[in-house]
Formats: C-alpha cells, sequence, structure tokens
C-alpha cells in the first residue's frame, strides 16, 4: 500500500471538522477516521477512561498502518496526547486550543472561549490561558449538550440556537470580540453563531492550524502520492450521523473524500 496513512480519531463525528482541513491541504494522502460514537461524549469522562479509550483507538490505527495520528478532539488530547507520545513510536498532533490568537488580536481585552469541561481542566489550556491571556478578560464557558445535539443531527436546530444564545450572551455582557471554538464539534454550529453573533466578533476554528502542523510534521517531500488514497471511517456505534455529515462536508464545501468507506467497529 503505497502513500502516507493519516489516522485521526474523535469521541464522535466533531473531528470531521479537522479531517475536512487535512483532505483539503494534502488531498494525496489516505485517511483513516475514527469516531467513538459508542462512548460519546468525553467531555463528563474521567482522564483514566478517555486515556484508556484513547490508547485502544491508537493501537487499532497503527494496526491499519497509520504513521501519524490527529487527536481530533479537544478533551482526548487534554487528557491523554502526553501520555500517548511517551508510549508510541509515531508522531501525534493534537487540538491546540486557540487562546492565543484571541488573546494577540482582541481589541476589547476580552476574549470567549466554549469548550468541554475536560478541556479547560486540561494542561493545554491552562499553560496557553496563563502564557497568553494572563492581561486579558477570558469569558468560559462549557457548552454541555452541544456535542450531544451534533451527533443527533441537530447542530442546525432549533435546540442547537438556544443553547447557544444560553452560552454567548453572557460573553456578549463581557464585550468579547472573539470567540475560541474549544471543541471539533463546534464548528457545526458556525451557521448559527454567525446569526446570533455581532459581525464585530471572529470566530476562531482551529481546525486549519491543525491541518498545517500536522503538514509541517509529516514533510511535504516525505508525503508520498498515494495511487488511489482513500478514507475509511470507523464508528465504535451506528454509522448513520457520520454518513450525513461528510455528505454535508462534501456538498458545502466541494471537498471528496475519495474512495471512501463506512464500518462499524466496537471497540
Amino acid at each position: 500500500m503505497k502513500g502516507k496513512i493519516i489516522g485521526v480519531f474523535d469521541s464522535g463525528v466533531g473531528g470531521l471538522t479537522v479531517l475536512k482541513e487535512l483532505v483539503k491541504l494534502m488531498p494525496q494522502c489516505s485517511y483513516i477516521y475514527f469516531a467513538d460514537t459508542l462512548n460519546c461524549p468525553y467531555g463528563p469522562k474521567g482522564s483514566n477512561e478517555i486515556i484508556r479509550l484513547s490508547k485502544v483507538i491508537t493501537e487499532f490505527l497503527i494496526k491499519q498502518g497509520c504513521t501519524t495520528i490527529v487527536i481530533a478532539c479537544n478533551t482526548a488530547t487534554a487528557a491523554a496526547i502526553d501520555l500517548l507520545r511517551a508510549n508510541y513510536p509515531i508522531p501525534f498532533v493534537g487540538m491546540e486550543p486557540a487562546v492565543k490568537p484571541a488573546a494577540l488580536c482582541t481589541k476589547t481585552k476580552s476574549i470567549g472561549v466554549l469548550a468541554t469541561k475536560g478541556t479547560f481542566k486540561g494542561r493545554l489550556y491552562q499553560e496557553t490561558t496563563s502564557k497568553y491571556a494572563s492581561n486579558i478578560k477570558v469569558c468560559y464557558r462549557v457548552g454541555s449538550g452541544l456535542v450531544e445535539l451534533v451527533e443527533q443531527g441537530k447542530s442546525n436546530s432549533e435546540e442547537a440556537k438556544d443553547l447557544l444564545k444560553k452560552y454567548v450572551n453572557p460573553m456578549l455582557q463581557e464585550s468579547i470580540d472573539h470567540l475560541v471554538l474549544g471543541c471539533t464539534h463546534y464548528p457545526f454550529f458556525i451557521p448559527i453563531l454567525k446569526e446570533i453573533l455581532p459581525e464585530s466578533i471572529d470566530i476562531i476554528d482551529p481546525a486549519p492550524a491543525v491541518a498545517k502542523q500536522t503538514n509541517r510534521i509529516i514533510g511535504d517531500n516525505n508525503c508520498d502520492y498515494a495511487e488511489k488514497p482513500f478514507v475509511k471511517f470507523f464508528s465504535s456505534g451506528s454509522t448513520q450521523t457520520l454518513k450525513n455529515l461528510v455528505s454535508e462536508i462534501e456538498q458545502g464545501s466541494k471537498i471528496t473524500f475519495r474512495n471512501k468507506e463506512f464500518i462499524e467497529y466496537p471497540l
């Protein structure tokens, strides 16, 4: 099998927002995406359980031939990336909370961060906030219930709009001018967020930066062109939401997940 295979995993379908950027930047590579929908969401879970699940998925992806793994989940990155890097001899790319660009660009000295409980507790978030946002106001909210709405195919629903208003309205009262999306599921809400937020507020999706970092790690000269690039989608539960969102992404962004295949694979 020729060509690089990049593994991507998330607690569910949220990591598709990262996979989309990876395929856009490196269409010559093949990808294996694992959605742990059976155990979604990861946000409320303890670190030990998230680490266990991350190890199981990592070992599965390595057996499938993946030579680089993108942890397309902020919660799993926060809990497990250090351990994974210490225990497996391949590169790992994680989700970094995009607090830095928001903190550097804010004019009101106030930014909003919407993320999961696990992300806020993680070392990466705390270190980044301490380093770059010590002199500004950071208004953070745990987006309880948002991941579940995406997994249920309700990202464009009135229920989603009402919940998002509940989380962002207190931020607006603090004069934020940037909103950081600290969960890979949340970019699916960007159309609604653009409706309910003033145009002056920048919405920061870290997925493009993660794709660029992956490209740097692999190296342009070392990413062999696959004769037939493919994208395999595995799910520990039903693949239906995966199929629906993949179709939406292909139609909306003109990206093609070539030679795609959907497979249910219980952990």
